[in-house]
């Protein structure tokens, strides 16, 4: 892991980004951390962690007012990191059937998806070695957000996490409710009940085949984009009484 930057933000969290080989990064920690801070990874959707660092400032900037630190790493197919031609001919299946209101058809769902969470998920694992060989992080470590398919797979093979918030989303292939009955962990999912772009009864069939004994669905009015405070304040309460 290399830092490439460094700067305080206005409450004082340290911001650094780094690169780990050709991944990019972004680690915050607290401003005032008495002692190695848990740890709390990022997800979040293909899109680059440019368009995306607001969102990510803000979740981080919040995980550290709690005393957390917390990370992310852009994911393979975003940003500056270089295209796969069949990621790109997936999206642009996907945008069409949109376009043209029609379903999503399951191969189109697994051409996007599977590929992403085979390379994404051993990068995720590689910065975790790293992030906890700092000496400011001590674990444990939570996993929030993202595409929900890279957090079921992270959650079924990594043990160093110990619970997940995850964002209840659609285009999950159907390989990947199996091994959601794998999962373990304590779970707190959140769906937006009215997302234009979430096929609801395919993230309730998701939740109910989670294998978590604690599991919790917190479903609220609203759009994709919509997420009230009152729904993040309860992911926050999750985390800091799993990874405190």
């Amino acid at each position: 892991m290399h830092f490439t930057s460094e700067q305080r933000l206005d409450d004082g969290v340290l911001e650094r980004e780094f690169t780990l080989g050709e991944i990019p990064g972004i680690l915050w920690t607290p401003a005032s951390p008495s002692a190695p801070a848990p740890l709390i990874l990022l997800g979040h959707p293909p899109l680059g962690l440019r368009k995306m660092y607001p969102r990510l400032a803000e979740r981080a900037r919040q995980a550290a007012a709690d005393g957390f630190a917390a990370a992310t790493i852009e994911l393979p197919g975003s940003g500056d990191r270089p295209r796969w031609a069949s990621a790109e001919q997936a999206r642009a299946d996907l945008r069409r059937a949109m376009e043209a209101g029609e379903p999503v058809d399951d191969e189109i769902i697994d051409a996007l998806v599977l590929p992403l969470v085979e390379k994404s998920v051993p990068e995720w694992q590689a910065a975790l070695d790293a992030l906890l060989s700092l000496p400011e992080i001590g674990g444990p470590v939570g996993y929030s957000g993202g595409v929900i398919s890279i957090g079921i797979r992270l959650a079924v093979v990594e043990p160093r996490i110990s619970a997940a918030v995850l964002f209840a989303g659609s285009l999950v292939p159907a390989t990947m409710f199996e091994q959601a009955r794998q999962v373990t962990i304590p779970l707190h999912v959140l769906l937006q009940w009215d997302d234009e772009g979430n096929d609801r009864q395919a993230a309730l069939d998701l939740f109910d085949a989670f294998g978590s004994k604690e599991k919790t669905l917190h479903a609220n009015m609203g759009g994709h984009t919509g997420i009230p405070q009152f729904a993040g304040d309860a992911a926050a309460r999750f985390f800091a009484r799993h990874l405190k």
